[in-house]
């Protein structure tokens, strides 16, 4: 039955599995979406590798297969529960009756043993009748010597009921021993002994005619109604006294009742010689030195009554005693009706009699109670089981729908990213489309701004052709995202000159930057090279962006400083070569001055800061190959910080520390979004420091080659007429603040002029 419930269980959850997944099915083809169409082949190669994805997802037969496992765990947890109630019950079972058949064959050894006892003592009793009346003439016993005796030493044999002692008598011989003892001899009432409780030997009919008569002449006082009796007279009795005599040993007869009393009993005779007869005589020697029987009747009820009387404190069994001579009809000798209690044990009885077989089967007095130690400990594991399957089932159930989950988010995604690819091209297509006009539209502003215009007109030209620049400048770090997206964006590498590339960066800034009051330098160390190898439109426009970035945020006053070192100049703060680098790690303290040893006096963040995680400087990141070479550029500003909760989400693209910094600012958030991944790609790391109120530092190092001089096809120093008329000119620096200085002398040595 419990098998079964398994089942409808199991096919009720496998039902409502199926079930549930045909819904989601029907359910997702009625809301599936139409599907993206791909604008070109790369959008079509990723879908088919997302749909290759999925399918290789884990298949819905792992949940089976985990459903069916959990079956056979339940199955087997039932089965070791049975296993485990059998088991423990056979236990209690085996000592249940190891506990019978100790307690049995405890009572059966005793009584066993008594009677043994009792039987040695008739036996003495015989050889004295044999001593003591044959053996004397005239006999020292008579009837009442041998009463007193006898019930003297009854506590010699407890469980015997009475003694007596029968004379041999020859048919010849009963005249005159009728007349020496002066009674008659009697017969028994009837062959089986059956004789009314009050029975008189005065009413039994003389003995008939025999060859040989056995009546009792002495006897204990309990049977002294039995004296005159003829024990031949009995079939039982007939029986016993011829085997005792040719045997010489003694015997038993079957159970019957005794007489004056309803009891069941048995009587042990020995046969009395009148000499001693060897260990070997034969039966016509000890029929012949027969003189008389002695004869003791067990009175078995009282006996075994008694018995246990003894161990009343310990009677939690019933004891039924049988004659089982004949298998076929055993005779019960002891006990009442037999009550089936669940368990028999039978020990056998050795009385002395090989002839006779005698049994006590012993049974509890109550059924057995129930099992409780193997109810509860099958019950315990039933229930452990059925709770690891509960949890294995919901675990199960959890597993899969996290994988179907897992499924639906992977589709999900496969879908998101094509539709972000659709998205990229058609901002690349758009952007690029639109870009095409718009330069069209700025070379004809260009070109009205050349014409003669009054003061108005060329402020709204200018205002115009202010507004298309920005417009294709935001176009173009469009472009970039896209790219940067899609994957597709690639850097140049080509020499260039890293300290004319600066120049050209800051002098395009330059107007902005004079506009607010703001110095604008720049600073490469002697240990640079001065061509390497790169992207040079890249790298511009990171140090373009971030310039751009610190001139917005820069107010009146103050300072933006663009720094280019080797990374492995930087790796030490000791033995430090240039000024400018001891300032930027906060070596240099100028003690005999208030004013801060900056480039505008005004006080910066610790620069350091900016690029104390990069992994290159923690020995975490290594370039291969002598040729290569890694800078380290900074650019520091005065203007207003970051606020320290919005740092975390700087390089976050479309987002911007202050959701009011575009309406006061201007930009998009995208720049430094996209600075970051250009310098990932070249193999750099990039970071800041910023305090609000004073300013902000960004660093950020990349992977160059070394170039030479002759690896650029014209220089621009050696056509500009400027920088000729400055050479072999000499000049003496002053100024406060070393850093200042430092930056001068650079500028000037770049000029060609000798700085004392």
């Amino acid at each position: 039955m419990g098998k079964g419930c398994w089942l409808l269980l199991v096919g009720a959850i496998l039902s409502f599995k199926i079930s549930g997944v045909r819904l989601k099915f029907d359910w997702n083809g009625k809301n599936e979406p139409a599907p993206l169409q791909p604008a070109t082949q790369q959008l079509q190669l990723l879908l088919q590798q997302k749909q290759q994805q999925l399918d290789q997802s884990p298949p819905k037969g792992a949940e089976n297969w985990r459903k069916k496992l959990l079956i056979v765990f339940v199955l087997l947890g039932i089965l070791a529960s049975i296993w485990l109630f059998w088991h423990l019950n056979q236990k209690i079972i085996l000592r249940r009756e190891q506990t019978l058949s100790n307690m049995c064959d405890e009572r059966a050894r005793m009584l066993q043993d008594q009677f043994n006892v009792s039987m040695n003592h008739v036996h003495a009793l015989a050889i004295l009748v044999s001593t003591f009346h044959h053996g004397k003439h005239p006999s020292a016993i008579d009837q009442k010597t041998f009463g007193e005796y006898t019930e003297r030493t009854a506590f010699e044999r407890p469980l015997t009921s009475g003694v007596a002692y029968a004379l041999k008598v020859l048919h010849s011989e009963r005249e005159q021993f009728e007349k020496q003892h002066g009674w008659t001899i009697k017969k028994m009432e009837t062959e089986d002994q059956t004789l009314v409780q009050d029975c008189l030997t005065e009413n039994l009919d003389p003995a008939p005619i025999k060859d040989e008569y056995a009546p009792v002449i002495f006897s204990q006082e309990t049977v002294a109604h039995i004296v005159s009796i003829d024990m031949m007279s009995g079939k039982q009795d007939r029986e016993n006294i011829i085997r005792a005599r040719v045997t010489g040993k003694g015997v038993l007869t079957s159970p019957f009742k005794l007489l004056k009393s309803n009891h069941l009993g048995v009587v042990l005779t020995f046969a009395v010689y009148d000499k001693d007869l060897p260990p070997d005589a034969t039966q016509e020697q000890r029929t012949e030195a027969t003189v008389g029987y002695l004869g003791a009747s067990y009175d078995v009820p009282s006996l075994v009554e008694k018995l246990l009387h003894q161990l009343a404190s310990k009677q939690t069994i019933v004891v039924n005693v049988y004659d089982t001579t004949n298998a076929s009809a055993p005779i019960s000798m002891y006990g009442t009706g037999v009550t089936d209690t669940g368990l028999l044990h039978v020990s056998n009885l050795d009385f002395g009699d090989p002839l006779r077989k005698h049994e006590m089967h012993c049974r509890f007095k109550l059924k057995p109670p129930l099992p409780w130690t193997a109810i509860n400990a099958s019950i315990g594991v039933l229930v452990i089981t059925l709770l690891v399957g509960h949890i294995f089932h919901a675990a199960i159930c959890r597993i899969a729908k996290v994988e179907n989950d897992c499924r639906e988010m992977m589709e999900l995604k496969a879908r998101a990213e094509a539709a972000d690819v659709a998205k990229s091209q058609f901002l690349a297509t758009v952007s690029h489309e639109i870009r095409t006009p718009m330069n069209g539209v700025l070379g004809m502003l260009k070109m009205l701004m050349d014409t003669d215009l009054d003061a108005i007109q060329r402020d709204y030209a200018e205002t115009a052709h202010a507004s298309g620049k920005d417009l294709i400048s935001l176009i173009n770090e469009v472009l970039d995202q896209a790219k940067i997206e899609s994957g597709r964006l690639e850097l140049e590498d080509v020499p260039f000159d890293l300290r004319s590339l600066l120049d050209n960066i800051l002098s395009l800034s330059s107007d902005k930057s004079n506009e607010k009051g703001i110095e604008l330098a720049v600073f490469v160390s002697d240990r640079v090279p001065e061509v390497v190898f790169g992207d040079p439109g890249r790298f511009r426009q990171i140090i373009t962006n971030l310039v751009g970035n610190s001139i917005k945020f820069t107010q009146d006053k103050g300072h933006i400083f663009v720094s280019v070192h080797l990374v492995d100049k930087v790796k030490g703060t000791s033995n430090v070569g240039d000024k400018v680098l001891q300032q930027s790690l906060n070596l240099v303290q100028d003690m005999s001055s208030k004013t801060n040893n900056t480039l505008s006096g005004f006080p910066v963040v610790d620069r350091w800061r900016s690029w104390e995680k990069f992994e290159i400087l923690n020995g975490k990141d290594t370039i291969d190959g002598p040729e290569k070479i890694r800078l380290l550029v900074t650019v520091e500003d005065t203007g207003v910080g970051i606020r320290l909760d919005a740092q975390g989400r700087i390089f976050t693209p479309f987002v911007q520390a202050d959701s009011s910094t575009s309406r006061h600012y201007g930009g998009t958030g995208i720049g430094l979004s996209i600075s970051k991944h250009l310098v990932g790609l070249m193999h750099g790391e990039i970071g800041f420091v910023s305090e609000p109120g004073i300013g902000s530092t960004f660093s950020f190092t990349g992977v160059f080659g070394k170039g030479e001089v002759s690896s650029l096809d014209s220089k621009w120093k050696q056509y500009d007429p400027v920088v000729s008329e400055f050479r072999g000119l000499g000049a003496l620096i002053i100024d406060d603040r070393s850093i200042r200085a430092e930056v001068t002398r650079y500028h000037l040595r770049r000029l060609g002029i000798s700085v004392i």
